[in-house]
């Protein structure tokens, strides 16, 4: 009977070992899977780290650009280049004309064509070049449809308008609202300096070419519209 007793003791304690070595490698087993879980998920988690922003090389030659054009003082505004496509417009001599054309990229310079639209009897032919290591410079030609005019070069340099109230020979008709005493003493062709005065430091680019020529000897004078219902604020 004793020797029956210690056999099932010893039977007992064995399927219990069993057991408990299941349970410790179906623990370890878990375990591993849990590890190898993790690490997929870790690893296809987006890495954080932070990396500068793409600098779109293209958008810097958009801007407003401004210099001697022949006798005149042109200003040129490049608003679109987007693709091989660009696109803006230029104000001289009292006209604001558009132009539309295409761009292409030789080593770090940028060459422009461009046409406007050749229903004005000014109309051209724009190709020019701004390098990628100095955007604020725009070199070229102008070529007139009218091959009786004559073609012209130009250097243009990085302007924005800005207005200034404070630029130009009589400022204070621009900072306050003049009396009858301020002006009395001042000849014909000075009040219509003074007047015009105000229209140039909204940028209004002047038909008449005495007053053109006036202002655009001028430094601070950008052309930067035609209308002059836009000056009416």
């Amino acid at each position: 009977m004793r020797k029956i007793l210690l056999l099932l003791l010893a039977g007992s304690f064995l399927v219990s070992c069993k057991n408990d070595n299941k349970e410790e490698t179906k623990g370890l087993n878990d375990d591993l899977q849990s590890e190898k879980t993790e690490k997929a998920v870790t690893d296809n988690q987006p890495t954080n780290t932070t990396t500068d922003p793409v600098v779109n090389l293209v958008e810097k030659i958009l801007g407003s650009f401004v210099g001697p054009f022949g006798n005149n003082k042109i200003t040129m505004l490049i608003t679109k280049a987007e693709g091989d496509s660009i696109a803006g417009r230029t104000i001289v001599g009292g006209n604001n004309r558009p132009f539309a054309g295409t761009f292409s990229k030789a080593g770090s310079t940028y060459i422009i064509n461009a046409t406007e639209p050749g229903d004005d009897k000014d109309d051209g032919v724009f190709s020019f070049s701004i390098d990628e290591a100095n955007t604020d410079i725009v070199t070229g030609s102008w070529k007139p449809n009218n091959k009786a005019k004559p073609a012209k070069e130009y250097s243009l340099k990085r302007k924005t308008f800005e207005y200034n109230p404070n630029v130009g020979n009589y400022p204070q008709a621009s900072l306050r609202l003049l009396k009858a005493k301020d002006v009395e003493n001042e000849m014909k062709e000075d009040l219509e300096f003074m007047r015009n005065e105000i229209f140039a430091r909204h940028g209004y680019c002047f038909e008449r070419k005495h007053l053109r020529q006036q202002f655009e000897n001028e430094d601070w004078y950008v052309p930067n519209t035609v209308d002059i219902k836009r000056l009416s604020y």
